[in-house]
């Protein structure tokens, strides 16, 4: 069946295609196997709500969807156990800025060969798509940007600290349970100490987004062949992870790195034995599914 025009990959846009997306829908979900065995669906439709595909491309995308779960449950699954023991070790010891620092070093690292491994299958859906797909795409990154003002950007600073707060939260009691009012207190003033410009995070996405949109219509308008596309996307998914380390912005995203970092350990070192408890149970829960799902080949 001939594939044949746009890719899906930068850093939080595509960022998330896998990974991120998936985990952040499992670290909600009571049951991670359930949603992990149910993710291949889930990122379908996820793809369709950007895209719409047409009739043609939907049973070569779910074909291509299947192949790199099964992939990801095969060889990525064991990395996951490693980093939560990792996790586990660190929270008994009262881990380090640097500990953090190259545990999300690593999980980025993960993420940026899971895209780079699905360019193949990226550049196929991008040599595939319509002008009409592209410009349902444009409109969807216009829809998440209003819905990111709404939520983000509404009111003063105070306002935005507070929004930013309690998605942090929301996270936190994921983990170590409920906070006393006194945690919460200190947990709120390490959350402000990070900088904050939602305008500089905004403009990050609209810059992401515009090389998606130009990428794919390079794609659709000079009608690249596939090692062609898939070279063009491998490049936009290296400059999107690269891209805050080059950026005339570094120093703010440096800072605020470091700020989420101690954030981190202001939770962990606020947190009492027994939240700490609740944190190991639930990074045992999760080691123990991904065991059965890497076992189970499928």
């Amino acid at each position: 069946m001939q594939k044949s025009n746009m890719p899906l990959s930068s850093r939080r846009t595509l960022y998330g295609l896998f990974l991120i997306l998936l985990m952040a829908m499992l670290a909600a979900c009571s049951s991670l196997k359930l949603a992990y065995n149910n993710g291949d669906t889930l990122l379908y439709w996820w793809l369709d709500g950007y895209v719409d595909l047409n009739a043609e491309q939907k049973g070569w995308v779910k074909e291509d969807i299947d192949k790199l779960f099964h992939w990801h449950r095969k060889t990525q699954l064991q990395d996951y156990i490693q980093i939560l023991q990792t996790a586990q070790r660190q929270l008994s010891a009262s881990p380090t800025q640097a500990d953090l620092q190259n545990d999300y070093d690593e999980i980025k690292k993960r993420t940026e060969a899971l895209l780079l491994k699905a360019t193949p299958e990226l550049a196929e859906l991008a040599r595939s798509l319509q002008p009409e797909q592209i410009a349902t795409l444009e409109r969807k990154f216009a829809n998440n940007n209003a819905d990111f003002r709404k939520k983000n950007m509404r009111g003063d600073k105070e306002a935005q600290q507070r929004f930013r707060f309690k998605k942090s939260m929301e996270q936190f009691e994921l983990w170590f349970g409920n906070f006393t009012d006194e945690q919460e207190a200190q947990i709120r003033k390490a959350s402000d100490a990070r900088p904050l410009n939602n305008e500089i995070w905004l403009d990050e996405r609209t810059r992401r987004q515009n090389s998606i949109l130009a990428l794919a219509r390079k794609v659709q308008s000079e009608k690249l062949g596939k090692e062609a596309t898939q070279a063009q996307i491998q490049t936009l998914i290296k400059d999107g992870f690269r891209r805050l380390d080059n950026s005339e912005r570094k120093a703010f995203f440096d800072a605020a790195e470091e700020a989420n970092i101690q954030l981190v350990l202001t939770v962990i070192n606020l947190a009492t034995p027994a939240q700490k408890a609740h944190a190991q149970r639930r990074m045992q829960g999760w080691i123990d599914d991904f065991r059965s799902l890497s076992a189970d080949q499928r």
